[in-house]
C-alpha cells in the first residue's frame, strides 16, 4: 500500500497511472474527499476516520467524478474496484484487523 502524506503526493494520487493492480492500493490523508477528474480507470475508495471505521465505501468511482466532503474522515484508501467490492459483501464497518490502518496515528490537521 502506498501512502500519500505531503501535499503534492496527496494531489497526484493515482493521476498518471493507467490502472490500479490487483493488492495495490494508495492511502491518502488528511483527507476528506477525493475526485477522478483526468483518471483512466475507475477505483473504490474507502473513507475512514481516526479509528479505522469506515465512514463511506464507494464502488466504482468513474473517471470526472467527485465525491462530497465527508467531516469524519480522516483518511481514504483508494483500491482497485473488486477489492472493495469483495469486502463490502461482508458489510465490513471497520478496516479489516487483518490488514493494518493506512495511517496508525491521527492526522496532524484533526
Amino acid at each position: 500500500m502506498q501512502r500519500a502524506e505531503r501535499v503534492l503526493d496527496r494531489m497526484r494520487g493515482l493521476l498518471g497511472r493507467m490502472a490500479l493492480g490487483d493488492g495495490e492500493a494508495l492511502a491518502i490523508a488528511p483527507c476528506g474527499s477525493i475526485h477522478t477528474f483526468f483518471m483512466k480507470f475507475e477505483i473504490d475508495a474507502v473513507f475512514l476516520d481516526r479509528r479505522g471505521r469506515v465512514v463511506r465505501a464507494l464502488t466504482g468511482l468513474r473517471p470526472w467524478r467527485a465525491t462530497r466532503f465527508h467531516l469524519r474522515a480522516e483518511q481514504v484508501v483508494e483500491l482497485p474496484p473488486a477489492r472493495s467490492r469483495a469486502r463490502a459483501r461482508g458489510k465490513a464497518t471497520s478496516w479489516s484487523s487483518s490488514l493494518p490502518l493506512p495511517f496508525d496515528r491521527p492526522c496532524a490537521l484533526c
